[in-house]
């Protein structure tokens, strides 16, 4: 996985400018024209949190930037223009290369390539699969329904419910929301569906999906998902994998420390392109 800081050429500043700290989650790279669009955290006393395109004066730096990084940077303004430096990774989006994986080893696929196809069972006791939802942007998360700690799983649905409040009148015609439990002994459909409808989340478009331990198992590798049972609770990491229409791999969020607004932005960026 890429580590470390992601630096660009820092540039002198003159005249009137004033640099600003800030941190946001990657939705688009442009390489050609130098320029990301972040969902950034509010600014205080200059911004509020939104989404916005900033210039870079070094493209070369964003070779290593991918949609869905967790990133802070340097935001400087003058009175004619602004610029950032100092990018620095805060969490990758998508692994690069293979990783040492409990209980399954990976299939992590790089960004712009196809994910490879599987078939699961809904809370409605319905098949989903990949290759039925092309045409979809799809929204892949992962939980156990008696995950305790509201921070994670909690928050994971939380976090496609805004999605879900924004994006309705798409949800179940250009978009999907798949939640896929790595408990499924004790998350059968009826659980799941139960669990659901705790978060007002039983709802067509959004599948909360279950099915036989080792194709849970084969799916969870494939997405870069650790898990491992710890005395009655699962430990696991924590992903959020956006998939374009044509089933590819459009960006990943990895850990929690990115808001459902910002997850929202970026799922927004896919959908329109």
């Amino acid at each position: 996985m890429r580590t470390g800081a992601l630096l660009l050429v820092t540039v002198a500043l003159g005249g009137c400018a004033s640099s600003r700290p800030v941190r946001g989650l990657v939705l688009r790279v442009d390489s050609g024209e130098a320029r990301l669009l972040v969902s950034h955290e509010a600014i205080p006393g200059f911004m509020e949190a939104m989404a916005m395109p900033f210039a870079v004066r070094d493209a070369r730096g964003l070779a290593e930037v991918r949609p869905g990084d967790r990133i802070s940077f340097r935001l400087h303004v003058r009175s004619s223009d602004t610029w950032i430096d100092r990018l620095r990774l805060l969490s990758a989006a998508a692994p690069d290369s293979g990783l040492t994986m409990t209980p399954a080893q990976p299939a992590l696929v790089k960004i712009g390539e196809p994910m490879t196809d599987f078939s699961l069972i809904d809370q409605r006791g319905e098949p989903v699969t990949l290759r039925a939802l092309r045409g979809r942007v799809v929204v892949v998360t992962f939980i156990y329904s008696r995950c305790p700690l509201p921070d994670y799983c909690p928050r994971v649905v939380a976090n496609l419910g805004r999605v879900r409040d924004r994006f309705r009148e798409r949800l179940g015609r250009d978009l999907a929301l798949l939640t896929v439990s790595f408990d499924p002994r004790y998350d059968t459909p009826e659980v799941l569906r139960a669990y659901a409808a705790r978060y007002d989340a039983d709802v067509p478009g959004w599948h909360f999906l279950t099915g036989a331990p080792d194709t849970i198992r084969q799916v969870c590798a494939a997405f870069g998902i650790e898990y491992w049972p710890d005395q009655g609770l699962i430990t696991h990491s924590l992903q959020t994998v956006v998939l374009d229409r044509e089933g590819r791999l459009a960006a990943a969020v990895e850990g929690k420390d990115f808001t459902a607004a910002q997850l929202a932005d970026l799922v927004g960026t896919v959908l329109d392109p």
